[in-house]
Parts: structure tokens; sequence; C-alpha cells
């Protein structure tokens, strides 16, 4: 019987971050859904949601067997699309500071350079969810405007409806910037 890759030690340290900042893209998206932030963070520990919260266009499928605990030097496998190619990607979880931050990055996939910081705030009405990426596409200088910038967005917009979705809609008098 195989060894889950979630399982299997890595001997290598996550990849230093690039230099260049220049080449770099950020988003940051925030949300407030009317959960309290123990309930919210129990979601998003769940590896196996994140599937809920990605469009269906990008193809999205863990590859890790569940159950994925959650945790620093956490390994998740994944398949993505893109412009309908399947492209493995495998992250893993280099901060866990539940219930109020976690952080993944990539070792293989897409990107030239993928760091995640996911935040849960106590906010009145529920919890805010903030989502800071910063990313390095291949060829930036001409992938990123044309193509790479645009689905980035387009995935984090989606997955604001999907919060909505699965934890109803935040009060209309509390915004999230």
């Amino acid at each position: 019987m195989s060894t889950p890759a979630s399982e299997i030690a890595r001997p290598t340290a996550p990849p230093p971050r690039p230099s260049r900042p220049a080449h770099f893209a950020r988003v940051h998206s925030e949300t407030l859904v009317p959960r309290p932030l123990d309930e919210t963070f129990a979601f998003f520990s769940n590896a196996h949601n994140l599937d809920r919260l990605t469009p269906p266009w990008v193809g999205f499928r863990i590859l890790t067997p569940a159950p994925i605990r959650m945790g620093v030097g956490t390994l998740i496998d994944y398949q993505i699309r893109i412009r309908a190619i399947p492209i493995r990607w495998r992250t893993e979880i280099i901060v866990w500071e539940p219930p109020h931050r976690f952080v993944d990055v990539q070792l293989k996939g897409p990107y030239r350079w993928w760091h995640h910081e996911h935040r849960f705030e106590a906010a009145p009405g529920g919890t805010r969810v903030i989502d800071d990426v910063e990313y390095r596409a291949p060829l930036a200088w001409l992938s990123h405007p044309l193509m790479v910038s645009r689905d980035v967005r387009r995935i984090f917009d989606y997955r604001t409806r999907a919060l909505a979705a699965v934890f109803g809609p935040a009060a209309p008098d509390i915004k999230a910037s």
C-alpha cells in the first residue's frame, strides 16, 4: 500500500521568494460571512471544501485522499485545468494559527511563485475572511496582463459568491471591503 502524498516528508524547504518583485501580482479579497469565527475557520480547515469555492471552469480536483489533517507541513495535491490543459498543483501549509490564519505556498504547479495568506477576523455580524495572494506567472511579462490576472481575479470573485451561497449573505448594512 502506498503512502499518501500528504504524509510523505519533503526533504527541502518551500521555495524561496523569487527576486524582482516588480513581476509579482497581488490579489486582496475580503468577504464577510454571517457565521462565528470558529465555525468559519472550521469550514476552511477542511481542504475538501475548497472545491465548493472554486469555479467549475477551473476543473479543480483534490488528489490527496481524505481526510487531510491540516497543519504546518501538510502537503495537498490538486489537479486544475488552464485553458483545457490539466495541470498538477502541490501546495504546502507553512503557517497554521487557528482560528485566525494559515498560509499555503505552491511547491509545484502553474505559477513560478504562489503565496496565499488566509486570515479570519471576528467582525460585527460574523467573520471577515481575508485573502492575500502574491503570485508570479511564468512569462509574467506576457501571460499576466493577457490572461492570468483576469483569471485569478475571476476565481476570487467566484469565491465571494460561493461563500454567500454556503453561509448566507451578510446583512445588508455590513460591508466587507
